[in-house]
C-alpha cells in the first residue's frame, strides 16, 4: 500500500470507534480503508469491522484483543491491530475531544500542554471528556514518536454570535468561561461539508440538522457555519436523550437538594445516567427496545422526546428566519422513522412534510419533488471529519 495512512479514535464510556483512511497523493483526505468499533462497554463488549476488502476486516478482527478494556492497554492494541491490517504503519492518528473550551477554534496538536488544559475542562462532559484524553495518554506513553492530533466537538460553534453564546449570568461568571459551547460539533460540520456536495440541487442556506442518538442535540446552520445550537455549558442540556434529562428548571435540582437531601453526586447521576427515554419509560434508554415494547410509558418516553425536539426545533428555525432543509442523522435520525415523522407532523406549520414510503425505506431523500423544504437522511460521519483535519495538520 502507498501514501500516508491515518487513524481516528472516537472514544465515549459506551463505545469506540476507529478508523483508518488514506491520504492522496496531494495530502489530503482519501479513501476509508477500515471502520471498527466496540460496543457496550464496559460490561459487554462487542467488536465489529468493515472494510471494502474483506480480508483487510478479518485481519483486523483477528488480531485485535480487546480482553483488557484499560485504555492505557486497550489504544496501543488497537493501532497495532490497525498496522497490521494494513501491513503499514500509521502516520498519525486523530482523536475527537468533546470539550476544547472558549478558544478552541481548529483542531490541534495533542501537545502535553494542551492535554493538560483539556483535562481542566473534564468535569463540563465527565462522560466523554476523560476517555477521549485516556487514549491520548495511552498512546503517548506506548507510541511516543507517533504524532498525534485532537478535534473538538465544541469548534464548530464558535462561529455563533456572542449574544447566542450568553446566559444570563453575571458578567464575571461568563469571562471565565460559563457559557453556552454546544456539542456534536463534528458531526455538524460533516453535514455543513457534505449535503451541499451530495445534494446541490437543493437550497440548503438555511439548515436545521438534528443529530439523534444516545446524545441528542439541534443545530441551525445558516451558509455553513453554526449559528445556534439546543446544547449549551454541558452535553446534559437540550432536548432529552437516552439517559440524559435535556433542559431543566434550575429550581428543580435546588428543591432536589435543599428538600429531598440528595447529594450533588446523586443528582449528578440521576441527570446523566437516569433521565430521559430511561427515566420516563422505566425500561430502557434504547428507542428500539421502547417502539418494541408496546407500554404506555415507553410510548409516552417517545411522546415527550418527540414534543421536545419539535419545540426546540421552532426555536432554531427562528434563529435561521426560516428553513430551507432539515437533515436527520445520528443512531435515531437514520434509523427511527416513527421519530422522523412524528417531527415531521410537529413541523407542518413550517411547510415541512416527507413521503411515507421514502420515511419507511429511510431514504436519503424523504420530502417530495418541488417541497418548499427538503428532508435529507445522512448518515453522520464524524470520523471523517478527524481524519480531514489530522492531514491539515500533518
Amino acid at each position: 500500500m502507498t501514501g500516508k495512512v491515518v487513524a481516528t479514535f472516537n472514544v465515549g464510556s459506551s463505545s469506540l470507534k476507529l478508523a483508518a483512511y488514506r491520504a492522496t497523493p496531494a495530502g489530503g483526505l482519501g479513501p476509508r480503508l477500515l471502520r471498527a468499533e466496540i460496543d457496550g462497554l464496559p460490561g459487554a463488549p462487542k467488536l465489529s469491522a468493515v472494510a471494502e476488502d474483506s480480508a483487510r476486516a478479518r485481519t483486523f478482527l483477528a488480531s485485535a484483543d480487546i480482553s483488557d478494556l484499560e485504555l492505557s492497554v486497550l489504544a496501543p492494541r488497537l493501532i497495532m491491530a490497525i498496522e497490521l491490517a494494513l501491513d503499514q504503519p500509521l502516520a498519525a492518528v486523530g482523536h475527537r475531544v468533546v470539550q476544547g473550551g472558549m478558544h478552541s477554534h481548529t483542531s490541534q496538536a495533542a501537545t502535553p500542554q494542551l492535554i493538560a488544559q483539556l483535562t481542566s475542562l473534564a468535569p463540563l462532559a465527565p462522560d466523554h471528556q476523560p476517555y477521549n484524553l485516556a487514549a491520548i495518554r495511552a498512546l503517548n506513553a506506548a507510541r511516543p514518536d507517533l504524532p498525534q492530533t485532537v478535534s473538538f466537538d465544541t469548534a464548530f460553534h464558535r462561529t455563533q454570535p456572542r449574544i447566542a453564546q450568553l446566559y444570563a449570568l453575571p458578567r464575571a461568571l461568563t469571562d471565565s468561561g460559563m457559557m453556552r459551547y454546544g456539542y456534536h460539533g463534528l458531526s455538524y460540520a460533516h453535514i455543513a461539508r457534505r449535503l451541499p456536495e451530495q445534494f446541490p440541487a437543493h437550497r440548503l442556506a438555511r439548515t436545521l440538522a438534528l443529530h439523534l442518538g444516545s446524545g441528542s442535540s439541534l443545530c441551525a446552520i445558516l451558509d455553513g457555519q453554526s449559528i445556534s445550537t439546543s446544547m449549551g455549558f454541558s452535553a446534559l442540556s437540550g432536548v432529552p436523550m437516552a439517559t440524559r434529562c435535556g433542559d431543566i428548571d434550575p429550581g428543580l435540582l435546588l428543591y432536589l437538594m435543599s428538600e429531598r437531601h440528595m447529594s450533588l453526586d446523586d443528582v449528578s447521576l440521576m441527570l446523566r445516567k437516569q433521565s430521559g427515554l430511561l427515566g420516563v419509560s422505566g425500561i430502557s434508554g434504547d428507542l428500539r427496545q421502547l417502539e418494541a415494547s408496546g407500554t404506555a410509558e415507553a410510548d409516552e418516553a417517545i411522546a415527550l422526546y418527540i414534543y421536545r425536539i419539535v419545540r426546540e426545533c421552532g426555536s432554531h428555525i427562528s434563529a435561521l428566519g426560516g428553513i430551507d432543509a432539515l437533515v436527520f442523522t445520528g443512531g435515531v435520525g437514520e434509523n427511527s422513522a416513527l421519530v422522523r415523522s412524528g417531527i415531521v407532523a410537529g413541523l407542518a406549520w413550517a411547510g415541512i412534510n416527507i413521503e411515507a414510503e421514502a420515511n419507511r425505506q429511510g431514504k436519503r431523500v424523504l420530502s417530495p419533488g418541488g417541497a418548499p423544504v427538503s428532508v435529507f437522511v445522512l448518515p453522520a460521519d464524524e470520523e471523517s471529519e478527524i481524519a480531514r483535519d489530522c492531514l491539515a495538520l500533518l
